[in-house]
């Protein structure tokens, strides 16, 4: 679909896939969905920003939500697309973004402006995961066990132990699967 207005350099399927080959093609544009296996599309794009501070991040996802959309920026997106938006808007948010300007759907535009004007701060006091307990939370929330992630990550099993039990102390959570739940909560994996 992008071909014919753009020159396609890669595509991968997860978000670790995306650290490895970004840096050798060196796009000026990357279109990442959210939801994406290993490492989710957040905290790849949270990673890709730290080594390529000069790419453009397109998020596509299919959650409409605009707290979503806000941390999409957050994380470093210039725009926040979903993916039953028609094709021409992916390429207008890629004209934008490759000009230096931001871009989100009409769509989630307007609960984040509700969002902004109506509802307090939720987000106040509460505890921020480092991006190594990140990686961990997504992992085990994707049922992968402790020797699958420590595999992964490059780390040993009692590090990953660590990081679990860090967490759950940090947060106040006695379960693995209320861990899960908080991934379900964050944003870290989807339903």
């Amino acid at each position: 679909m992008l071909e014919p207005d753009c020159e396609v350099v890669g595509a991968v399927a997860d978000g670790r896939a995306v650290l490895e080959i970004a840096p050798r093609v060196r796009p000026d544009v990357v279109v990442m969905d959210i939801a994406m296996p290993l490492l989710n599309g957040l905290d790849a794009a949270r990673q890709l920003k730290r080594v390529m501070p000069a790419v453009k991040v397109i998020f596509l996802t299919v959650n409409e939500d605009p707290d979503l959309a806000a941390e999409a920026f957050r994380a470093g997106g210039s725009a926040f697309l979903l993916k039953n938006s028609a094709a021409s808007e992916l390429l207008q948010a890629i004209q934008d973004v490759a000009r230096g300007r931001s871009y989100i759907t009409p769509l989630a535009a307007a609960g984040m402006v509700d969002d902004l004007l109506y509802r307090p701060d939720s987000a106040k006091g509460r505890r921020e995961l480092s991006a190594r307990q990140r990686e961990v939370l997504q992992l085990l929330a994707e049922g992968r066990t402790m020797k699958e992630i420590a595999s992964i990550l490059n780390i040993t099993a009692r590090t990953v132990a660590f990081h679990k039990y860090k967490m759950m102390e940090q947060l106040g959570i006695k379960s693995s699967a209320e861990l899960v739940q908080l991934a379900i909560k964050m944003r870290i994996v989807s339903l």
